[in-house]
């Protein structure tokens, strides 16, 4: 059994401004070995980022850029099966890769967030984040330090092979189907308000999520994806909420310009410790666009 974890950590809200790469490896049931990196981003720092991970411009300012170490990273993950919490980090890969226009290569993608929601009951519909389910585990990392991150994945995937008693293989499949197996699943109707409550076999099932800016889609028709993605959509940002969307428009004056209100307010919540993750719309429409179709307007 062989497999290898990563995480990436981004210096704004956009998802290809990666500014530090982890790579953990997996080999007969043991962490081998760890890859990391500080990248320049060839991006702006947003200082809610920084709060976060730690790493500021300065700290990058002479780390190799995203291109430099695409080959290191071809090779590492080229044909292998990449463990990797929530999408997010997926999607970072991809859009980094698109960003510098670099090739595609082979690889094998599993979601361990899917894989606890499928192995422990109590995380079926919430709870399944890295650090929550690490803490459960009493599995030991620093968090938002991406080798740390990548390393606390692959040990959750590696308990999950044990407790389930499936092979990493048969996973592979099995998040590919619905958490209860024996449910009939729930399908979602366009509706005229934006909240609306999220399908609980979605991926994304008990995020809270928020929408802000311009959007090149209507707010129905954005909210209808992120229910059936799995998230409760909200009007405005609260304690509750998980996740804030920003129009693209909106994300590419981020940098030393004027945020909405519901922006504002998130990072006033986050500055007091609550877990938000805000991302620009293109992000967001590749989140959920293997969810449920894109209906053009």
């Amino acid at each position: 059994m062989k497999f290898v974890a990563i995480d990436f950590e981004t210096a704004n809200p956009c998802l290809s401004s990666i500014c530090q790469i982890g790579i953990a490896t997996f080999e007969n049931g043991a962490h081998t070995g760890t890859w990391n990196t500080l990248i320049n981003p060839d991006d702006y720092f947003d200082s809610t980022n920084v709060t976060i991970h730690g790493i500021t411009e300065a700290d990058v300012k002479n780390a190799p850029r995203f291109p430099d170490v695409f080959e290191q990273l071809r090779t590492t993950l080229s044909m292998q099966i990449i463990a990797h919490h929530t999408a997010f980090d997926r999607i970072s890969l991809n859009r980094a890769m698109e960003k510098h226009a670099l090739p595609a290569f082979e690889c094998s993608w599993l979601d361990t967030a899917k894989v606890v929601r499928r192995t422990w009951s109590e995380y079926s519909q919430r709870g399944y984040g890295l650090a929550n389910v690490a803490a459960k585990l009493k599995i030991v990392f620093k968090h938002h330090a991406a080798h740390e991150d990548a390393r606390a994945a692959g040990e959750i995937l590696l308990r999950a092979i044990v407790e389930s008693g499936l092979s990493l293989e048969e996973w592979l499949s099995r998040v590919e189907r619905p958490i209860d197996l024996n449910g009939a699943g729930r399908k979602w109707q366009p509706s005229p308000d934006v909240a609306r409550e999220g399908n609980p076999e979605g991926p994304l099932a008990g995020e809270t999520m928020v929408f802000t800016g311009a959007l090149s889609m209507s707010r129905q028709n954005a909210a209808d994806l992120a229910a059936e993605a799995g998230c409760d959509v909200a009007e405005g940002v609260t304690k509750h909420t998980t996740m804030l969307v920003v129009g693209d428009q909106d994300i590419r004056m981020l940098a030393g310009q004027e945020k909405s209100s519901k922006h504002r307010k998130a990072e006033a919540l986050m500055a007091k410790g609550k877990s938000i993750r805000i991302l620009g719309e293109s992000d967001f429409r590749r989140l959920v666009e293997k969810i449920a179709p894109m209906v053009e307007e």
